[in-house]
């Protein structure tokens, strides 16, 4: 995104970290960070805030590359292109601690598929082993209780091939519902993709309308870009502390689509099939992500069917269960005719 031209390589895919913290104080809440500190850290990661838009329960913000969400006591951070996600954790722990009276950690994830080119990522990123390392140095040096803090690291899918990493903290954090829905897309339809350059649509909301984005969610409060020459990011909010989030790298040689949303469904195949629908990818993976106060703590079962999605072939097929949350990891093909 940015403005990523046609002749070079983007890398769509994103690193997501969500961390939630706790405190013995009185309702601390991270919105009361003011958007110039949270410039200052954007900063260390290497890109910066767009936009904003906030309701009652969430700010989110469009970033240079992808999204920030904000609650009171949760902050997601989704970041693709070659950022430096991970430098930022340490400096986001210090600022809350000082700004909001947040004291400690309650849970965090950090996830991302295997990198097109990990060789452009800065060092810290370029593998999934170094990056568990830097977070476990990280979190043992800060709490300076190590029986305390275990750190817990997972891959899913084939390590050759496409895979999705995972790392958590291995003790049970977060006890309210929680979920999280994912299809990462590759190798795109070209004709779709063409929506998402200034060659067809003027402006963020134009290619909102005329992908059909606007229907995937109905009712979401949208704010959306259009970067020049190409490329797209979208937050949606709903109340509740609910949210969607799309990004789009449509150039041929490196095209790439995120879908990610909290939003609890007992069962997301009729939203899955709208994203599939909209964006027409020849791959896709897809992870459900729920704890066992969620609603969506069974979706596992009806992922377990074979010929779920029609027109794809699913490769690979993996469902763990870890603290209190169940994992479900789906990888599908188009088969070549």
């Amino acid at each position: 995104m940015a403005g990523a031209s046609s002749q070079v390589f983007f890398e769509g895919t994103e690193k997501l970290l969500e961390v939630w913290f706790s405190s013995d104080s009185e309702s601390p809440d991270l919105r009361d960070v003011k958007q110039e500190e949270w410039e200052k850290l954007l900063r260390i990661v290497r890109c910066e805030i767009i936009s904003k838009t906030s309701n009652a329960d969430m700010d989110a913000y469009v970033l240079s590359e992808s999204s920030m969400f904000v609650t009171k006591s949760r902050f997601i951070l989704k970041t693709c292109g070659r950022t430096t996600l991970l430098l930022a954790v340490e400096p986001l722990i210090q600022l809350v601690k000082e700004q909001c009276g947040f004291s400690k950690v309650l849970d965090v994830f950090y996830s991302r598929k295997k990198f097109a080119k990990p060789e452009q990522q800065h060092s810290i990123h370029q593998s999934f082993d170094e990056e568990v390392s830097h977070l476990d140095k990280l979190f043992k040096r800060i709490y300076s209780v190590p029986d305390w803090y275990d750190g817990a690291a997972y891959t899913l899918g084939r390590i050759n091939k496409d895979c999705w990493h995972l790392y958590t903290m291995d003790a049970v954090g977060v006890m309210e519902p929680d979920q999280t829905v994912e299809l990462l897309m590759w190798e795109m339809c070209p004709d779709t993709m063409q929506i998402f350059t200034k060659k067809v649509c003027k402006d963020g909301p134009e290619a909102t309308k005329k992908s059909g984005i606007c229907d995937i969610i109905p009712g979401a409060q949208i704010d959306d870009f259009l970067f020049d020459p190409c490329g797209y990011s979208m937050n949606g909010l709903l109340p509740g502390g609910y949210y969607i989030t799309i990004h789009v790298t449509p150039e041929p040689h490196c095209s790439y689509v995120s879908f990610e949303s909290n939003v609890p469904q007992e069962n997301y195949m009729e939203l899955m099939e709208k994203v599939l629908n909209t964006f027409k990818p020849s791959k896709f993976l897809m992870t459900v992500f729920a704890n066992k106060e969620s609603i969506a703590k069974d979706n596992h079962k009806q992922l377990e069917n074979k010929e779920l999605v029609p027109g794809y072939t699913r490769a690979d097929h993996q469902f763990c269960t870890f603290k209190n949350y169940n994992l479900t990891y789906s990888h599908f093909t188009r088969p070549i005719i």
